[in-house]
């Protein structure tokens, strides 16, 4: 089973959430569906722009924790690693 920590976005350099699960593609569903309330339904948080694939479930929320804890222009960085033109990786889920 592999377990996931994500960041979902409202939108380029807009509003960020950051999370981690072990079924992402339904994670991301509810995210984009506004199946749940909460932060990302408030603030249109709904681009899959960034994941990273782990082993264990207490590393993907470690990692989780330590990125919620970072400044936002490291997360901005971060993505842009990854995804430069803040494509939204729910198309592929290409971690």
């Amino acid at each position: 089973m592999s377990f996931y920590v994500y960041i979902m976005a409202s939108g380029r350099n807009g509003t960020l959430y950051v999370g981690h699960t072990d079924d992402l593609p339904g994670r991301v569903w509810q995210h984009k569906s506004k199946a749940r309330p909460g932060f990302t339904t408030k603030y249109g948080c709904d681009l899959l722009v960034w994941c990273e694939v782990h082993d264990e479930r207490e590393t993907a929320f470690r990692r989780e924790r330590q990125i919620k804890e970072w400044r936002r222009v490291w997360k901005l960085r971060l993505i842009e690693e990854m995804n430069p033109d803040w494509a939204d990786l729910n198309e592929t889920l290409n971690c």
